[in-house]
């Protein structure tokens, strides 16, 4: 349709709208001052952002400009000269205060170049108002044997996420394992990527303590380097794992830790060995009760110590909540071996009957009147052992099957890095362990006593013994 003017009343032709943008004509000048204050912003930003290498550059440039190249070559020199006395001097120091800040600047970078991919195909990254929302990686710190990644949870996520997909987080990082633990701070965690094995070497039979601590036992080393201390005072301890997983290593730690008090009458060990007593018959001395054959024994031997602890627990009733261990009064340990051997696989049901009702009271009152509890087993099933959860303290060792390890350490703890049917054979003695007031599962490797080790330490510490009824 044409267009027409209504003031001259006139048609116009038809035309296209043309709309035009304004031109704004910048002198030359104010483009290049722009352009020259925008960089020498930007490489303000950039000089003060990477101060740890500008500010060194800049002083070895002038030291040059002003000495020629002895400046900074003696500038460099020095420094590098006094780290390589100090590393040859003090070693351990050098490492904790310069190689592991520098090591973990490098692995901060290093991890931020592939933590998008990492988050997102491990299912951490969020989606959000058509935005992607990542876990912020805060801090990295490097250990002996790993790095501890520091990390702000998105909103709504909890440590369980992160869990769940751990050994996906392992490999993407090329680690051995990676386990969560809780921050400091609420909404955040801590990645422990394990790099190195701290517990690939055979941990040597500690030295025997002069008064046995019952509150902090010396059994083995953590994956942490520190000494794994178990609190026996309150509590039954259940060992569980695999035939040659190490469950000896376990025991005779335990036997060990508490030689001095065996010896100066403190404590007094009574051993169950069904296997004919292969295993403790070498520490037979250092057991006030030995039996190893007689299964009828046994039961009374169990029938026994609950007729002792209900006699001291009428006795303590009132006085005190816990018992304190005394000379005449001395802390009961019964170690037994092979517990399925008792409770599942004897075909006397009724000594069986007398054993499984003796051991749940013992299990059950026990604790307080300083009857203790140190078992061994192989299966940890319902069907083998009944009363599982009346052990509070439980060490799980190498197990054939994924599933046995929520069974021995509780729900989820597999998800939590407790990898224990991934221990290979050729690490007996390594297990994991739930520490008091961390959820979080710690590996653990216990001591290995030789033959000799047991034999010296059974002749030095040793007293008489009962051997399923008669003295020896």
């Amino acid at each position: 349709m044409p267009l027409i003017n209504h003031v001259r009343g006139e048609q116009v032709p038809d035309a296209m709208l043309n709309i035009r943008t304004p031109i704004v004509r910048i002198p030359l000048w104010m483009v290049v001052l722009w352009w020259t204050v925008k960089g020498l912003a930007r490489l303000a930003v950039a000089y003060v952002r990477y101060w740890y290498v500008t500010i060194p550059a800049t002083g070895l440039g002038w030291l040059y400009l002003r000495y020629g190249w002895p400046g900074p070559v003696l500038a460099i020199a020095a420094p590098l000269a006094a780290l390589g006395l100090w590393a040859l001097v003090q070693w351990p120091s050098f490492v904790h205060l310069a190689g592991f800040p520098a090591l973990s600047r490098y692995r901060r970078w290093w991890y931020g170049r592939s933590w998008h991919p990492a988050m997102a195909t491990a299912g951490l990254a969020v989606a959000f108002d058509r935005h992607v929302v990542l876990p912020v990686l805060k801090r990295v710190r490097c250990r002996p044997g790993g790095d501890e990644l520091h990390v702000r949870m998105v909103t709504g996520q909890i440590p369980e996420d992160f869990a769940a997909v751990a050994e996906r987080l392992a490999h993407t990082f090329g680690a051995r394992a990676v386990k969560v633990l809780l921050g400091r701070r609420q909404g955040t965690i801590v990645l422990l990527v394990q790099r190195g094995d701290p517990l690939a070497a055979t941990v040597p039979a500690l030295p025997v303590p002069v008064v046995p601590d019952f509150t902090a036992l010396s059994l083995g080393r953590r994956e942490d380097g520190a000494t794994y201390c178990l609190r026996l005072f309150g509590t039954q301890v259940l060992i569980v794992g695999a035939t040659g997983s190490g469950k000896g290593s376990v025991i005779w730690s335990f036997v060990r830790a508490l030689a001095a008090g065996v010896r100066s009458g403190l404590v007094r060990l009574w051993a169950f060995d069904p296997k004919g007593g292969m295993e403790l018959g070498a520490g037979a001395p250092l057991f006030e009760r030995f039996a190893c054959r007689d299964y009828r024994a046994m039961a009374d031997m169990l029938e026994e110590a609950v007729k002792m602890a209900q006699e001291r627990a009428d006795r303590l009733r009132g006085r005190t909540r816990q018992h304190t261990p005394t000379v005449d009064d001395p802390l009961i340990v019964i170690v037994i071996d092979e517990l399925a051997a008792l409770t599942a696989y004897l075909t006397d049901r009724q000594t069986r009957d007398r054993i499984r009702g003796a051991l749940s009271l013992l299990l059950s009152q026990g604790r307080a009147v300083g009857v203790h509890v140190v078992a061994a087993l192989q299966d940890p099933r319902k069907e083998v052992l009944p009363f599982r959860d009346l052990f509070p303290t439980r060490i799980g060792l190498r197990l054939s099957e994924d599933n046995h390890v929520d069974l021995v350490l509780g729900d989820g703890a597999r998800d939590r890095g407790a990898l224990c049917d991934r221990i290979p054979q050729s690490t007996p003695g390594v297990g994991y362990v739930v520490l008091d007031g961390d959820p979080t599962p710690m590996r653990v490797r216990f001591g290995y006593l030789t033959d000799h080790d047991i034999t010296e330490m059974a002749h030095e510490y040793g007293r008489m013994r009962v051997i399923e009824g008669e003295v020896a």
